[in-house]
């Protein structure tokens, strides 16, 4: 699997980043067997979050197996400095390790998050003791929300963060607001050399009311191959400022992120571009959030 450079963090990391939110409600065995895909797979970059259910407890009795083989990043998604400081403890414990790579505050989708995030008291603080005191190597900043490139940059803009992990996608790249605010932020992100991710690559709607839904992601996902193969080759090829993309929290869909991965090389983007054209029902997943 091909790898970028993670920013000025320097790791060499695995272009799919695996999304462990997929773990979250799975029992162990389905935890162990899909982390080991990921790892056969190639990836190297692990990303699971204190508010992903039992995703960090899933995790954990891999940790001392394979600590030294991953870059280990979480989130905190609470805002103030004692109920984050509590967190980041926790997860430590619940990941079985003394330290992580990355932490990340969470889920910063608007200016009224960010500026509890920023703020005196805020969970900022507590992330910055925990580097400090070697908890956390690096502190980085997330979001999941229409808004988020243009939050992302003004948290750039108050705290030099390490990393941005923001969505992107094909159909998200179409609307011309949403793509002046993600070209603000790449430009923001080269600046200071700081790595970019992205998620939802591969959602393709929101559940319809009354529809079935097949897996655990909150937005129905592309589970085609062709369109799962198209998405990802859209992204790596066509953004060489992203250093990774988060796989879908969905176990049942890492086999076919790690096959597009592989097949991608094929694609350009105009061609990837033009097959999920073909997608009548595409649209962006933010048209109505359960958050």
């Amino acid at each position: 699997m091909e790898t970028r450079r993670l920013g000025r963090l320097e790791h060499q990391s695995s272009v799919l980043i695996y999304g462990a939110a997929s773990l979250g409600g799975v029992d162990q065995d389905r935890a162990d067997a899909s982390i080991q895909e990921a790892l056969d797979a190639g990836i190297n970059h692990f990303d699971v979050a204190a508010d992903y259910g039992e995703a960090e407890l899933r995790l954990g009795p891999r940790m001392a197996e394979i600590r030294d083989r991953i870059f280990l990043a979480t989130k905190t998604g609470r805002r103030t400095y004692d109920e984050a400081w509590a967190e980041i403890n926790r997860s430590l414990e619940r990941l079985q390790t003394d330290h992580v790579d990355l932490i990340q505050m969470h889920a910063v989708c608007d200016l009224e998050n960010l500026d509890l995030v920023t703020g005196k008291g805020g969970s900022l603080e507590a992330a910055i003791r925990a580097k400090e005191e070697g908890m956390v190597s690096a502190i980085g900043i997330t979001g999941h929300t229409a808004e988020a490139p243009s939050v992302h940059l003004e948290g750039l803009r108050r705290f030099d963060f390490d990393s941005v992990l923001t969505p992107l996608n094909y159909k998200l790249s179409t609307d011309p607001k949403y793509a002046d605010d993600y070209a603000a932020l790449v430009e923001a992100v080269r600046a200071s050399d700081a790595a970019l991710m992205t998620i939802k690559m591969i959602a393709r709607r929101n559940w319809q009311d009354g529809e079935e839904k097949a897996y655990d992601t909150w937005y129905r996902p592309f589970d085609e191959q062709r369109y799962v193969t198209a998405a990802t080759a859209w992204l790596l090829n066509g953004h060489p400022e992203i250093t990774g993309l988060a796989t879908a929290g969905e176990t049942r869909l890492l086999r076919q992120m790690v096959q597009a991965e592989k097949e991608r090389a094929e694609l350009s983007p105009d061609a990837a571009a033009a097959i999920l054209d073909e997608v009548q029902d595409y649209q962006s997943p933010f048209v109505d959030m359960p958050i």
